[in-house]
């Protein structure tokens, strides 16, 4: 039994689960149509939980069997899903795994979606939204590079961006149409390169300084600024809670109840988006 990546998982699992038999092959097929189909996101305001706990037993006997393939994860919850049969278990810090019954068989990497009037609902987006929500809800925005409205604040978003980021310099574009709209944007650092080199100084530089506003503006604008990289800067903590609520790229914008959106939206559709008038 070997954990694997979304790049490569499935061929790699294709060839060590062939044993498993039609149903497996079916599951892995199933999984592979979803992966090819566009991200869907639960609507702002329908977020649920939509898995139930799995019995007792029945969790006890998939985690004692995923422990045989890797002692070292620590499995958390397994829940039931919408498929009979197929359980939904999560390592910590690490991606879900939809297994069989006796944890013999798992698919990783995989979203699951459900059929509504006129969409596919992805359920594994809606059940932790409310999570991905009390997690964001948990930062202080004083660790934050906030630009607010000069009047009445009316809703945010919470925006993880790199300084290097081509969309993130266009989404910042956005931010004084946003404040116009009463629409708070609350940074945080997510510098794709990792923690090290030239995008993690800029950024953390940008939290470092005097007046981090403008110095992020002018870095979005590619001006130069002198490097001032400031202990205890709250960086590495940022990227560790991009990783805890699913962030893949950058920008990735987080509204209050949970919802995740990546990529650059204009401020036209974010208001929209947000419901605010």
């Amino acid at each position: 039994m070997q954990l694997v990546t979304q790049q490569g998982w499935l061929k790699r699992l294709g060839r060590r689960l062939t044993k498993g038999g039609a149903a497996v092959a079916c599951l892995l097929a199933a999984v592979q149509m979803m992966n090819y189909s566009p991200p869907l996101q639960a609507a702002p305001g329908q977020a649920s939980t939509v898995f139930p706990d799995a019995d007792a037993k029945v969790a006890e006997q998939i985690k004692a069997t995923l422990r045989k393939g890797r002692q070292a994860f620590e499995f958390e919850e397994v829940k039931e899903t919408p498929i009979k049969g197929l359980y939904r278990v999560q390592i910590k810090h690490g991606p879900l795994l939809f297994t069989s019954a006796d944890g013999q068989h798992f698919v990783a990497g995989g979203d699951m979606y459900g059929v509504e009037p006129g969409t596919f609902v992805n359920l594994k987006e809606r059940e932790f939204q409310p999570e991905r929500a009390q997690l964001m809800a948990a930062v202080d925005t004083k660790d934050q590079i906030v630009f607010s409205p000069k009047g009445k604040t009316k809703a945010y978003v919470n925006v993880f961006t790199d300084v290097d980021c081509g969309f993130c310099r266009k989404l910042h574009l956005e931010v004084p149409a946003l404040n116009a709209k009463g629409v708070e944007v609350r940074y945080l650092a997510y510098p794709r390169a990792g923690l090290q080199g030239a995008s993690y100084d800029k950024i953390a530089t940008a939290w470092c300084a005097d007046d981090p506003q403008t110095t992020l503006t002018r870095l979005k604008n590619r001006e130069a600024v002198a490097t001032k990289v400031c202990q205890n800067n709250p960086v590495a903590q940022h990227m560790e809670l991009g990783a805890k609520v699913g962030v893949s790229g950058t920008p990735a914008l987080v509204f209050a109840d949970g919802t995740m959106i990546p990529g650059y939206q204009s401020a036209e559709d974010l208001v929209r988006l947000l419901g605010v008038e």
